[in-house]
């Protein structure tokens, strides 16, 4: 699971947000798709730019991110390493892609049973799930140091 910042949730959210508004989406364009909704709102690279990069490697976000070499010097590696220095994983970017994380399809069950990963409404809907999620961990490492920080304070 992604590294949970407040930055990364912030990115995540207003990705959904845009989508619900409108923002261009398209699943099989790799600047307009799931990946490079969220893509654009963490590097402020354009989606005709991100398709312009993937176009330079072989497949689909699934495809560039098994072939992710750091150091390739390729444009596609090079953005997704930006993707990852913002806390996200290279399995975190698959399930975004196809919508498919356990955890944060846990938080939909109640909502819906089934999400189709191209489609605009479920992209929306995992986004907010994901980013809840990510911001309930947040939450619970602050309750915990909070908790750690004052045993300690009564201690000494």
């Amino acid at each position: 699971m992604a590294k949970a910042t407040p930055v990364l949730i912030e990115a995540i959210r207003r990705t959904a947000k845009k989508l619900e508004r409108g923002a261009p989406y398209q699943w099989g364009h790799m600047g307009s798709c799931n990946c490079g909704n969220l893509a654009q709102e963490i590097t402020s690279i354009s989606n005709q730019e991100i398709h312009k990069s993937a176009m330079k490697g072989r497949g689909d976000w699934q495809e560039q991110i098994i072939d992710y070499c750091p150091t390739s010097g390729m444009p596609m590696d090079s953005l997704i390493g930006q993707l990852i220095d913002a806390g996200l994983s290279t399995v975190d970017l698959q399930n975004l892609e196809r919508l498919s994380d356990k955890k944060v399809l846990s938080k939909l069950k109640n909502i819906k049973s089934h999400l189709k990963h191209n489609h605009r409404d479920d992209v929306v809907l995992y986004l907010m799930a994901w980013s809840n999620l990510l911001e309930e961990e947040i939450s619970d490492r602050i309750t915990i140091n909070l908790v750690t920080e004052t045993l300690n304070l009564i201690e000494n």
